[in-house]
């Protein structure tokens, strides 16, 4: 069982350094930044700059493919992986909510739905050439619909679904067991709702925590460290989830639940 921690910019970067040291020690095992054009540094330096402060493993949460060419953001990818010794991971998907509006604003070409699961494809594969022989970048795919599952399934090391913020535990479990896992992929959750904290990037500002929270949604988790500690083990045990994402605002709470279950 393995902890990462989406930890944006969103203060003075002084104040970030200091805030990827204090996770050093806590059990976490990853850093992770978002990919949102303009609203912080861009993700590759910001991990590259992670990855000399401590030394926890570093990765995108995740590289939206449709503002991205594919040979670039490989490069990108393998070369931290090189800067990193072995260190970056890299997540991936088709871009969150109102992507083709996000398009629109930089000037990219709208990418329909049904091509971007071909993007990310291409930048796999250009990233498996890069790495050769004797690399290796993890890749962690968002996934949501049938034809990303389905790349996942050939293609990922590590598969986090792409789901409603409330969609019903009973549902979330039908989503794991109808995913083709043969290769016993990393099965991760990205819980961006713990009590009543919404973690910056993860959710929207609009997130109705307590809508969630009535749909025994595993998007959230008690702020309570027992109660979460317990629910954590329930996911991995029912479900089959091995890693979980929580936001920086709270990982210092959890710090004590994380280094219980990491073994710390």
């Amino acid at each position: 069982m393995r902890f990462g921690v989406v930890a944006p910019i969103t203060t003075d970067v002084p104040a970030w350094r200091d805030q990827l040291r204090s996770l050093a020690d806590s059990g976490y095992s990853t850093i992770l930044m978002p990919d949102v054009p303009e609203w912080q540094p861009a993700p590759g330096p910001a991990l590259a700059v992670a990855a000399t402060i401590t030394d926890l493993r570093v990765g995108t949460w995740v590289y939206a493919s449709p503002v991205r060419p594919a040979w670039s953001t490989a490069w990108e990818a393998h070369s931290l992986t090189v800067l990193t010794d072995g260190r970056f991971e890299m997540g991936i998907g088709t871009g969150r909510p109102g992507i083709a509006d996000q398009l629109r604003e930089l000037g990219l070409p709208a990418v329909p739905a049904n091509q971007r699961s071909s993007q990310v494809r291409e930048i796999v594969t250009a990233l498996r050439e890069l790495d050769g022989a004797e690399l290796h970048t993890p890749v962690a795919m968002a996934v949501g619909g049938p034809k990303a599952q389905a790349l996942a399934a050939e293609l990922a090391d590590t598969v986090t679904f792409v789901m409603p913020h409330t969609e019903t535990r009973a549902e979330t479990m039908q989503r794991v067991r109808n995913f083709d896992n043969r290769r016993d992929l990393e099965l991760a959750l990205h819980v961006p709702v713990i009590g009543d904290s919404v973690a910056p990037f993860m959710a929207g500002p609009d997130t109705d925590t307590a809508a969630i929270r009535a749909a025994d949604s595993l998007a959230f988790l008690p702020s309570d460290p027992a109660a979460a500690a317990e629910e954590i083990q329930r996911r991995r045990e029912e479900i089959g989830f091995s890693y979980f994402v929580f936001g920086a605002d709270v990982a210092g709470a959890l710090a004590p639940v994380v280094a219980e279950l990491a073994g710390r």
